[in-house]
Parts: C-alpha cells; sequence; structure tokens
C-alpha cells in the first residue's frame, strides 16, 4: 500500500513539474520599442522635450503622453507600416500653444524570431524609414534623422527628431 502512494505521488509530481522552457527569464529579449530622442532644431546638440507630447496610432483613440526628450513607442508587429499622430501641445490650456499635429509614418520590415515556448515569438524590425506629414498649419517637427535603420533592441536611440 505504501509504495502505491508513492507511486502515484511521484507520479503527481511529474505531470506538475514545470520544464525549464515553461517560464520565460525576466531578461529575456523580447519585441523592442522605439526609441526616439528629441533636440532643438535651433541647437542640434541640445536635447528639447516637445511640451504635452501625446503620441496616439492612426485612428485609435488611446494614446500615450510624454513630457520627456527621449520616448520609447510600439511599432505595429502583424504590420510593415505604423502611423501616429504626433501632436504637441496637447491639452494645453494656454491660448498662445495651440495644438499642433504631425501625421509620422514609419515603414519597416517586420521579422519574427521564435524565442522560446515561454516566450513565444519576438519581431524585429529591418529598414526603418519615415515619412512626416503635417496636419495643422505648419510642421512641428523640422526633421526626422534615422540613426538605426534596425530595430532589435530598445537599449539604444534609433531615431532623433528635431524641432
Amino acid at each position: 500500500m505504501k509504495k502505491t502512494h508513492t507511486l502515484i505521488i511521484l507520479c503527481c509530481l511529474l505531470l506538475i513539474a514545470c520544464e525549464r522552457d515553461d517560464i520565460c527569464a525576466e531578461n529575456t529579449a523580447i519585441t523592442p520599442l522605439l526609441v526616439i530622442d528629441f533636440f532643438d532644431a535651433d541647437n542640434p546638440s541640445e536635447q528639447k522635450a516637445p511640451t504635452n507630447l501625446f503620441i496616439v496610432e492612426e485612428n485609435a483613440t488611446v494614446g500615450l503622453a510624454f513630457n520627456t526628450a527621449s520616448i520609447a513607442i510600439p511599432l505595429r508587429t502583424d504590420l510593415d507600416q505604423t502611423r501616429f499622430n504626433f501632436i504637441l501641445n496637447n491639452g494645453s490650456e494656454n491660448s498662445s500653444e495651440s495644438e499642433n499635429i504631425d501625421s509620422v509614418v514609419f515603414n519597416y520590415l517586420p521579422q519574427e524570431e521564435f524565442v522560446s515556448k515561454a516566450c513565444g515569438f519576438k519581431v524585429t524590425y529591418q529598414a526603418l524609414q519615415d515619412q512626416v506629414t503635417p496636419l495643422e498649419d505648419g510642421s512641428w517637427i523640422d526633421n526626422i534623422t534615422i540613426l538605426n535603420a534596425t530595430i532589435e533592441d530598445d537599449s539604444e536611440t534609433h531615431i532623433h527628431i528635431f524641432h
């Protein structure tokens, strides 16, 4: 009888035991974000945070608000482009600072890569390109410089935007 209980317990433990691939480690590489640093167009070596920046994907109702000179945003993994509206002075109560919207399109080639059973797939992006279209009177973005057209991790800056 004792051997039967031991055998049943051993079988149960084997059934519920995790394999190494069943847990996605915290330091495992995942789909990277697009890292953007903002700079002053009049003094290109000086970082400058946009005022009340709100970024929303085209035709979406939820976006991200920023007040820093460096941001990280997600790109779509299911398409070869992501369209954003970069809204300067979003919700500003100062009447002299009106909202200014530029549409920014990022084109790229998404590359899916299997990581592990627990982590699934990650996507990296190749051949990054941009296109800016002002949606208001005049563009607030003066220039976009792509530093790295391959996005494999989000530990480095990929784009500089001058405004």
